[in-house]
């Protein structure tokens, strides 16, 4: 029988989305509040037979996607405004399985209202931290010894394809009409451009995400990163329990 301890469960999810989104329904509180022993301080541990979660074709398959689940890529979302555009980064971020998205808001740029319906429910696969200020946002990556680089037009930016992206890195894109600001490119690490070969060489913040997302899987596949979870078993088991709750 496949069982799993979760713990800090609440906590963890707070860290990631601000918000303990998994629990706004009252079907999913009151799935918690029987499988609890004790709630302190948002503490939580209980053996759970995950087998009363859900089929079992949904658990392996869920396992199998979070064992794919790249937590060494991250992107950066920066004062991006249109819903739209959120969530078709969200989609790509997904799609190619970038564990986390960080989104900075700043300048008095506010985080657009986005539906459940315009994201295809994508952003509840994928863990978001907000910030208000570049520098927070590039500290927490660098703690985690990650390489920033900022989709920048300067004479120094290097082709995507020239680029390793199977490095601990974060990928940075900025606001529909006016790009990443001069302080996320000047503290980034580098600065990176999609090659291309029209007239107008501007692409949609969205497709330059996805581009950019799967020109890092292919290279990802090549290295056989798909093959081995990133994640520590005990993570990715927390993480299984709290899919599980989702709907």
């Amino acid at each position: 029988m496949i069982k799993l301890m979760l713990y800090e469960l609440i906590l963890m999810d707070a860290i990631y989305q601000k918000s303990p989104l998994w629990l706004t329904s009252q079907s999913t509180k009151n799935k918690i509040e029987n499988m609890l022993i004790d709630i302190n301080d948002c503490y939580i541990e209980k053996i759970i037979d995950i087998t009363n979660l859900g089929t079992p074709e949904r658990i392996i398959r869920l396992q199998e996607v979070l064992k794919r689940r790249q937590k060494s890529i991250t992107v950066v979302m920066e004062n991006i405004a249109d819903a739209h555009n959120v969530s078709a980064c969200f989609r790509s971020c997904d799609a190619v399985g970038v564990m986390e998205v960080m989104l900075v808001y700043h300048s008095g740029q506010e985080f657009p209202a986005i539906h459940n319906s315009t994201s295809a429910s994508a952003r509840k696969w994928v863990d978001v931290r907000r910030f208000d200020s570049i520098v927070e946002c590039y500290a927490a990556l660098r703690s985690e010894g990650k390489r920033i680089y900022t989709t920048h037009l300067e004479n120094d930016a290097v082709s995507l394809y020239e680029m390793d992206l199977t490095q601990p890195l974060a990928l940075v894109f900025g606001n529909e009409h006016t790009g990443v600001s001069d302080e996320a490119a000047s503290l980034a690490d580098g600065n990176f451009i999609i090659p291309q070969v029209g007239v107008i060489r501007s692409l949609n913040i969205s497709v330059a995400c996805a581009v950019s997302l799967f020109e890092a899987m292919r290279q990802r596949h090549l290295a056989g990163m798909y093959e081995h979870s990133e994640l520590p078993h005990t993570e990715l088991d927390v993480k299984l329990g709290e899919w599980l709750l989702r709907k």
